[in-house]
């Protein structure tokens, strides 16, 4: 009997769940970022962290497929021991705390400097975890759904940011490589913060219905995640100047000023409305996945009492802390350095070492 079969997810919801992940955190500023590091060639960055996304997510499906009807918690349990498990569901729970964290206070964040200037943030906050607790109380399979449709409410944004072109100054691509390998190697680490979050597929990956089609699914979201970037920086690109683009802090807002239309006049204002069904796909999926971990790690089937006390423990703390936008930069850079580890060399250590475990175990009943 499949332990986790009470609240399966289907093939769309998986992809969207991890694509909606991706996207959130540092959206708006990615184009400027990447064309500090590496000028107008910082688009490729986005292909090259596409591929390591990739390959890192499909390294995770491998690890999976050792104990598909488990999570990560029950795999490190299965082949270390209890109390690795317990360790690993602590070490997992933080991991989803610190990105969910990061996620709604970067939001607070943006809420206030476009739409509320006036409101306290710790009452944007609150705001923002009543819906997220009416979710993710739910489990998995509402939350998918809700993923879902966020996902198809958001199929107009591109068409909108095509608007722009009229304007584009595409020799702002050219030459390409303009000062060779080296600045374009050196803005890898923008694409770690960008892409993370894949590390989900650990507790995703047993409540998937189809479980053959997870490495096409992983695929899928990343993909879709490259082609946001890729699309919306190659549009401030050509819009923007190579030096102007670096004066904006959100260029992905910025660059919506240039539209008009004659039913409304800041049309930046409503986007940045509707991103926030965007943004909490950071923070909605992270936080049910904390709260599963420690669920797991008491050995809870209900999973509410504690995202509860995660609510309220996040409400206290923004009456006494919000972090500013430096120190939203800050924990960003410390969130990239904990996501390489934890993301790309952690999973590609636990493949090699269950792999050498099967094998001495074969060789042991042979």
């Amino acid at each position: 009997m499949k332990k986790y079969a009470f609240n399966e997810i289907t093939f769309m919801q998986f992809i969207f769940i991890n694509f909606g992940i991706q996207v959130s955190v540092g959206f708006l500023a990615l184009p400027r970022v990447v064309a500090e590091k590496a000028g107008t060639d910082g688009w490729m960055v986005l292909i090259i962290g596409w591929v390591l996304s990739v390959t890192a997510s499909l390294v995770i499906i491998q690890v999976m497929k050792k104990h598909p009807d488990g999570t990560l918690l029950d795999l490190l349990t299965l082949y270390l021991g209890k109390w690795v498990g317990k360790t690993g569901a602590i070490l997992l729970a933080l991991w989803f705390f610190y990105y969910g964290y990061l996620g709604i206070t970067r939001t607070v964040l943006y809420t206030k400097v476009w739409l509320l200037p006036q409101t306290p943030p710790y009452i944007i906050l609150i705001l923002f975890l009543i819906p997220t607790y009416v979710i993710a109380r739910n489990g998995l399979r509402i939350l998918g759904r809700y993923a879902e449709f966020v996902a198809f409410i958001s199929l107009w944004i591109p068409i909108v940011y095509l608007l722009p072109l009229k304007d584009a100054h595409w020799l702002h691509l050219l030459p390409v490589f303009k000062e060779g390998w080296n600045p374009i190697l050196s803005a890898l680490q923008v694409t770690i913060i960008s892409f993370a979050g894949f590390s989900s597929t650990f507790i995703l990956f047993p409540f998937l219905q189809n479980k053959q089609k997870a490495s096409i699914g992983i695929v899928i979201s990343n993909t879709l995640s490259m082609l946001a970037f890729l699309s919306i920086t190659i549009v401030c690109f050509v819009y923007f100047s190579p030096d102007e683009i670096k004066e904006y802090n959100e260029p992905v807002v910025n660059v919506l000023k240039t539209i008009e239309f004659s039913f409304i006049d800041r049309i930046e204002v409503l986007f940045n409305a509707f991103y926030l069904f965007v943004f909490s796909l950071a923070w909605i999926p992270t936080m049910y996945m904390g709260v599963f971990c420690t669920s797991w790690l008491f050995g809870k089937q209900d999973h509410r009492s504690h995202l509860r006390w995660l609510s309220l423990l996040i409400v206290i703390s923004a009456f006494f802390f919000i972090p500013t936008f430096n120190q939203s930069d800050w924990m960003e850079k410390i969130l990239t350095k904990i996501g390489f580890c934890f993301e790309y060399v952690f999973p590609t250590c636990l493949l090699i070492y269950t792999w050498m475990h099967d094998r001495f175990q074969w060789r042991k009943n042979e």
